[in-house]
């Protein structure tokens, strides 16, 4: 297969653990002290096209990372209650990543189509 298989799994894999932490985010928006969290986009999608592997069973993951990027602590202004979480930013990030989704599940699904074509010409 090719390269853009492994570099879409990676986009959705991205996509899908951004999902995660902005349902997290949303999921805590009233808990006195909790800090919003996000995946760096960008460098998952740049990791998404480089395979890490361990040679060695010893052999783990960097501090802080997880499949399909790395997620970290948004540094932004505490309410009162010390949580940081906006409401209305969490909803315009699950937008934005829903519609990345789309595409990517788009892309993906044209690839197949293509490959399926062309088993059929053959």
């Amino acid at each position: 297969m090719s390269d853009i298989f492994k570099t879409l799994e990676g986009q959705l894999r991205a996509s899908n653990l951004r999902h995660g932490v902005i349902a997290s985010n949303i999921a805590n928006v009233d808990t006195p002290g909790y800090q919003a969290r996000d995946v760096k986009f960008n460098a998952a999608l740049n990791e998404a096209t480089i395979e890490l592997r361990s040679t060695q069973e010893g052999h783990m993951a960097p501090a802080g990372q997880a499949p399909g990027g790395s997620v970290e602590t948004e540094q932004r202004q505490p309410w009162g209650d010390r949580n940081n979480v906006e409401l209305d930013m969490e909803v315009a990030k699950m937008t934005e990543n829903a519609v990345f989704f789309q595409a990517a599940t788009t892309l993906l699904t044209k690839n197949i189509q293509m490959y399926k074509a062309a088993l059929r010409r053959s």
